[in-house]
Order: structure tokens, then sequence, then C-alpha cells
């Protein structure tokens, strides 16, 4: 029988707190402490006032050989003999059960993340569930390609192409979006026949974790999911990047972090699907409907605490409109109220931790000194007593800086933006596209010509006209430039967790 009590409150714990948690890695159906050299526990603590709320198990070498060797086991044991039919029969099992333990995920995400449990019960958890279900049915009815050709002899050939799954797939996962994130990789990744070992962000353990007793529960075989907790170099990030047993890599976070991945699958040739970082930019045009692009950009700018790598951190406004703009934007932002993630009146929860929070106020600093304009924020919420140890940032906005400053080029991952303005249509291609990075844009204009025109030149793996984070789950999402390799979703999700076979048979 395998161990379900990956995350039970475990009292009197090394002398920490009773509610501090214990977060096992997950490896061939059953939940382990860490073992081998260097095995160790850290603590995981909540980004809403600095405590300690888990232990998490920080999984050696040994651990993640372990974990490999399991997932290899089973797709060439009980998971590679299965048919379509019936993989897909498991997957919306799982769905099925994360919809079942709802609250527990809930619980778990708010608690990692300390985002509003209003943003996490609307848009992590039931898309978590869903990514299963959608990457079932598109491995259930995708076609295959096939040709007819001649041969000298007239009698003709038949070419038809068969999928067959990579391997084992090596999953690392960020800390803004920990459930929705990872199921997007892993829920393709199983439909297509893979088997997976999870790296989740050291910040956020709980969901992935969980997510073995779904699996267990579902009737998924052992071995097919495993999950590996740790960091990045010298650690689980390392130790599943190297692996030789590992056929590829998938990757969403920074672009420094995916370079090096990239690097690591060199050795073997292995693929990669990097996700990286963004400096989107928003662009609004003077005859755009003003309410929805004020109302879209805030979300785009301050959801989540700015911690979405679609997120929009340049504003780039046409001058006719740019003082009314910049007012209305001001007074949306300071409506946003933080504070505890229950609490249904909060706008907007902490960042992630106390290191991330030091580099985003380091950017507020720095905005300052280059001369820009606070328009709002720049600085630390008063929070309540109980609160104030938590990784808190105001949402801010600036004015008064151009193009080529650090605040204008360089990635800062929280709830803050630079307004600019511009004079043409040429003018703001121009300058959204002097940027290294080239992940999402949102283009806010009635003109629809215009719209049409601005999405093609912008350089950018998804533009949005009118709208922001609109996802239809079958369409292609992936970066351009240093904002990632490859795409996701849909069909081109089989691209990367299937290797294309031709099958040429002479008639």
């Amino acid at each position: 029988m395998h161990d379900t009590k990956s995350t039970a409150a475990v009292s009197g714990e090394s002398g920490r707190r009773p509610e501090a948690k214990l977060v096992r890695n997950f490896i061939d159906g059953e939940y382990r402490d860490a073992s081998g050299e260097g095995a160790r526990w850290f603590d995981k603590r909540s980004p809403l006032d600095d405590s300690v709320i888990a232990r998490v198990a920080e999984a050696s070498r040994a651990d993640v050989d372990a974990a490999v060797r399991a997932a290899r086991a089973a797709l060439a044991g009980p998971w590679g003999s299965l048919s379509i039919a019936q993989r897909v029969d498991l997957l919306y099992a799982v769905a099925d059960g994360i919809e079942r333990r709802f609250d527990d995920f809930l619980e778990a995400e708010v608690a990692d993340t300390g985002k509003p449990a209003s943003l996490a019960r609307h848009i992590d958890i039931p898309r978590g569930a869903a990514n299963f279900k959608i990457f079932a049915d598109v491995v259930k009815n995708v076609p295959g390609e096939s040709f007819e050709m001649t041969t000298p002899d007239g009698r003709g050939a038949l070419n038809y192409a068969i999928r067959r799954p990579v391997g084992v797939v090596g999953v690392v996962c960020p800390w803004n979006l920990p459930l929705l994130l990872m199921t997007w990789k892993v829920g393709p990744a199983l439909a297509c026949g893979n088997t997976v070992v999870v790296k989740p962000s050291e910040e956020t353990p709980q969901t992935a974790a969980l997510l073995g007793e779904v699996m267990n529960a579902a009737g998924v075989p052992r071995g097919v999911y495993n999950v590996v907790h740790g960091f990045g170099p010298g650690s689980a990030g390392e130790f599943v990047t190297t692996h030789p047993g590992v056929n590829a890599i998938t990757f969403t976070g920074e672009t420094r972090t995916g370079a090096a991945i990239m690097k690591a699958a060199a050795d073997g040739a292995r693929p990669v699907s990097l996700e990286m970082g963004g400096k989107n930019a928003a662009i609004v045009f003077a005859d755009c409907d003003f309410d929805a692009a004020i109302e879209g950009t805030l979300r785009s700018c301050f959801v989540n605490s700015g911690q979405v790598c679609l997120g929009t951190e340049r504003i780039y406004v046409e001058r006719p409109l740019f003082e009314r703009f910049v007012a209305a934007l001001k007074e949306g932002a300071e409506r946003l109220r933080p504070g505890r993630p229950e609490d249904a009146t909060t706008g907007m929860g902490p960042l992630i931790s106390q290191e991330h929070r030091n580099k985003v106020l380091s950017y507020y600093r720095k905005a300052v000194e280059l001369g820009a304009t606070v328009v709002t924020g720049g600085g630390v919420p008063d929070m309540p007593a109980d609160l104030r140890g938590g990784a808190w940032v105001q949402p801010t906005l600036w004015t008064g800086l151009g193009d080529d400053s650090p605040i204008a080029r360089e990635e800062i991952f929280g709830p803050c933006a630079l307004i600019m303005p511009f004079d043409s249509e040429e003018e703001v291609v121009r300058r959204a596209n002097a940027n290294e990075y080239g992940l999402a844009t949102a283009i806010w204009t009635t003109n629809l010509a215009r719209a049409h025109r601005v999405a093609g030149a912008i350089e950018v793996g998804i533009a949005w006209v009118n709208s922001w984070f609109l996802r239809d789950l079958r369409t292609a999402f992936g970066g351009a430039k240093q904002s990632g390799i490859g795409r996701e979703g849909g069909v081109h999700s089989l691209e990367f967790y299937t290797e294309l076979k031709n099958v040429c048979v002479k008639l």
C-alpha cells in the first residue's frame, strides 16, 4: 500500500511550532524522507509573516536517481503497456481527484504563495485540474499524417506518422502559479505516455507533493509521477537536469536559469522546452475603450502581486491620452488593498519571499535614484503588527524614465510598471521591440486594421488585442527572443512530448 501521509502536521518536530508540516519527496508511489549523502530538511516560510509553515525534505543525488529509475521502470512496464484510452481514463480520474480535494489544494497553494484565496480558487486550482482533461482530449483526438507516393516500379508506397513518448521528462517548475504551471507540463507529458520527475520550486512545494496522493488514489502506476524537492545548483534542480536517464527537460522560470538548463541538456543532445523571462509591453492607443484598457492594464500589472510571467511592466500610452490614463491607473492601483488571503476584500497578497521582496525594493530605490516620478507606491505598505514580517510591497507606478533605463529593460517581477508616452504607431512598435525579451503584449485600440498590424509586428509569442490573459489552451504558447524556446498548448505540446516516427510501407 502506498504511504499517503505527505503533508500531515507534525508536532514538536525539532522544536518547531506544532503546525509546521513535513513535506516529503514522492518517489515510486511512496513518500520518502531525504536519504543519502547531503540529505537534509529545509524550512518553508510563509510569505505573509515569515513564519515556518513546513519543513521540506531536500532530495539528494541518490533520491533523484531513485526517482529517475522508478520513472524508467514505469515507462518500460505498466505505464508503457497502457493504451491511449486507458491513459486518458486515468488522467480524467486525476482531474476528478483534484476537484474532489479542491479545498486541500487551495489551502496548500495559498499557504505557499500567500496569494488571495479568491484568485487561487478562480484560476490556480481549476486550471490545475483542467490541464489533465484538456491534454487527454488532445492526445485522444489528434490525427496523424499520411502520404501516398509513387515508386519507380509503379506500385507505390504509403507513409504514415506515429507518435511515441520521448521517455522520462524532467519538469522544473516556478513558484508564481505552482499547480497550474506544473500540471500544464505534467498533463501533456503523461497524456503522451511519458513519465515525469518533477522538481517544484523550493518556495512552493506543497501542491506538487499533494498531487502524489491523487495519483495513487486514481490508480496511476507507481513511478509515473515523481516529485523531488530542493534548490537549483548543487541540489535537486541540478541533479534532475544533468541526470543521463532524463530524456527531455521542460522549464518555466527566469532566463538565467533556463540558459543553465540548456547547457546541461546539451550533454546527451536532449530536447528542452523553456518558458523564461519577460518585460512585457502594453500599448494603449488614444482610440481605445478607455475603461476596458484601464481594467485590463490594472490586472496585467498587479494580479498575483505582479508575479506573472505574462504581466505588464512597460506601458506605452499615446500622448493625447497619457495624463488621463496615468491618473486613472493611479486611482485603480491605490484601491488595491493588501491583506490576508482569506479576506474577501484583499486585492493583493505579499511577494513570494523576503529574498524576492529585497530584489523588488532594490528596483523601487533604483527608479528614484534614476529620476523617476513615483506616481504611486514605491515602498512598503503599513500592515497590521502580525503581518509586518511578511514580504509586502506597494503597487507602484512610475513615469519620467525612457526605454534605456534598467526599469524599462530588466524584468522586476513585482507589482510595478513604467508608463511612457508615444506619438506614432511606427515609433511604439520600434520601442516595444527594442528589448531582449519577447513573451507577450497587450494592444488596446478600436481600430481593427491597426490592431492586426501591430499584433503582427510586435516580436512576442502571444499578442492580446483588447484583452489580457485570455487563453484558449488549444493555441500555441511560448516566447520569442530570450523569453523562451518551443511552444506548448494543444497539439503543439505533442511536438515536444513525443517523438514523431515515419513508417514507409512499400506496396
